[in-house]
């Protein structure tokens, strides 16, 4: 399986950026997909999931109501967008996005496990919220 994530970039507070993950590979109709990130001098955190039925999972609390995750199937690709609107300073990250083999969202007990059920991953793209 490879990731490639694109959209990046900077933006003004109050803002909006769309990302796109391209995921190609063998049997992706079985795979869930998340959007990650990692800020500075922090851990990799979780952001949403998404599941190939289209169920999702936020992870972080604080993107509720403004980031939205979304999927669309084509032969040997899976194309996830992670739309973001209404963007705050701490959402200034390296972006993600990564396989989970199961057909589920993961969930972890512990948030710094959760990293560790995402098995293949892209190279990231930065988004930098700042006026």
């Amino acid at each position: 399986v490879q990731l490639q994530a694109y959209g990046g970039g900077l933006v003004q507070p109050g803002g909006s950026l769309n990302l796109s993950c391209e995921v190609s590979g063998l049997r992706l109709e079985y795979y869930s997909i998340g959007w990650f990130r990692q800020g500075p001098g922090k851990e990799r955190e979780g952001v949403l999931c998404i599941s190939p039925s289209n169920n999702n999972l936020y992870y972080e609390e604080s993107v509720k109501g403004r980031f939205t995750i979304s999927r669309a199937n084509a032969e040997n690709t899976v194309w996830v967008y992670l739309q973001m609107s209404n963007l705050k300073p701490e959402d200034t990250a390296v972006y993600y996005c990564a396989t989970h083999p199961r057909p589920t969202c993961p969930e972890m007990p512990i948030a710094t496990l959760l990293p560790h059920a995402y098995d293949s991953w892209g190279q990231g793209t930065q988004v930098t919220v700042s006026s």
